[in-house]
């Protein structure tokens, strides 16, 4: 399965932004941003001329980013969700959190959605029961995203509770850390997506 699998940090320094691809490390002042709040290259310096494509263009990355998807699967949930009834920048972003690696990670099991794709890539998470090694796969409303049995005692996943103990899980997941398991209630709408992209340039870009 295709992925990026270069240094994240320099995706943070390209976006100007800290789009907490490395969890703990995202909160620290050891985090590139704080050192160095310009982006990589000979060039990152310099001065960019702002236009109204570069702007579409950014938030696109900064989605694809975040959620760690590739240019041609980000094409398709948005293909998907122009044809689906609503607004089409909220559909695609609906569609992004309804991907298991993201619940995983919404739902306090790991760090960050790289560390949760990870987690399902290896076969510690079960959905409904089955165990299932699919990041990209689709989470329904009254599904059970859960940990393994037999992996709630890793130690990424026990840390990952721990330091997700205080964090509020979405209104659309309800939790059972002592279980290690999330129930999908519903659908998330755009307040509860906490994401700094700008949906509707997504949009223009791709109508284009």
């Amino acid at each position: 399965m295709a992925r990026y699998t270069g240094p994240v940090c320099r995706l943070c320094r390209r976006e100007r932004m800290k789009l907490f691809l490395k969890g703990a490390k995202c909160e620290t002042l050891k985090c590139p941003v704080e050192r160095k709040p310009y982006p990589p290259g000979e060039h990152g310096r310099g001065r960019i001329r702002e236009s109204e494509y570069l702007m579409q263009l950014r938030e696109k990355q900064k989605a694809r980013r975040i959620y760690g998807v590739l240019e041609r699967q980000f094409r398709n949930y948005y293909t998907e969700a122009s044809h689906m009834k609503g607004i089409t920048g909220e559909n695609l972003l609906r569609l992004l959190e309804s991907r298991l690696d993201n619940v995983l990670f919404r739902a306090g099991f790991a760090l960050s959605r790289d560390q949760a794709r990870q987690l399902v890539r290896h076969g510690h998470v079960e959905l409904n029961g089955k165990r299932l090694s699919i990041p990209s796969a689709r989470v329904r409303v009254g599904d059970n995203v859960s940990v393994a049995e037999k992996s709630r005692r890793m130690q990424p996943v026990l840390h990952a509770v721990a330091v997700n103990e205080n964090r509020t899980s979405p209104s659309w997941v309800q939790v059972d850390k002592d279980l290690m398991k999330a129930t999908v209630t519903g659908l998330p709408g755009r307040g509860d997506i906490d994401i700094p992209v700008q949906e509707s340039m997504i949009v223009e870009l791709y109508s284009k």
